[in-house]
């Protein structure tokens, strides 16, 4: 997405961020719950999951957390530090879904913050819809010794 930091000074309200488009492998789900410790089996036996009403596995909310955060630190740059993130989650993601994620930039602050409206959506609808806050440099901070 970005190669260095965006600056505060060239983020205006209402700019929307370059859409990221997730494939969702069985593998993905699986091994990103496992690695966040999340060992609920409806995020990795197909069988149990559909014996609880599931058409499949499905993503676990550690994972989406993860994924909104590297979308917007991916548009922000390495420079960026993540202050909040708040998701809500609706439609499951499922294994041979691609998730969409696209981003609006929703409050600018002089201390930096800058608020970014966030969805990700599939094929059955939203998956996530939230927003996270980053702080990002000024100009002026650049140029600066302190």
């Amino acid at each position: 997405m970005t190669t260095g930091t965006v600056k505060l000074d060239d983020v205006t309200v209402g700019e929307e961020l370059p859409e990221l488009r997730i494939p969702l492998t069985r593998t993905m789900i699986v091994a990103t719950a496992l690695a966040s410790r999340d060992y609920q089996d409806v995020h990795h036996d197909p069988s149990l999951a559909v014996e609880r009403g599931s058409k499949d596995i499905f993503m676990n909310i550690l994972t989406t957390n993860g994924l909104v955060e590297r979308y917007v630190t991916g548009w922000a740059g390495p420079g960026a530090v993540v202050t909040a993130i708040k998701i809500r989650l609706g439609a499951p993601n499922y294994p041979g879904d691609t998730m969409v994620l696209t981003g609006t930039v929703a409050g600018k602050h002089d201390d930096g913050r800058v608020e970014v409206a966030v969805r990700g959506v599939n094929e059955i609808g939203p998956h996530v819809t939230g927003t996270v806050v980053v702080r990002l440099p000024s100009v002026r901070a650049q140029g600066s010794d302190s």
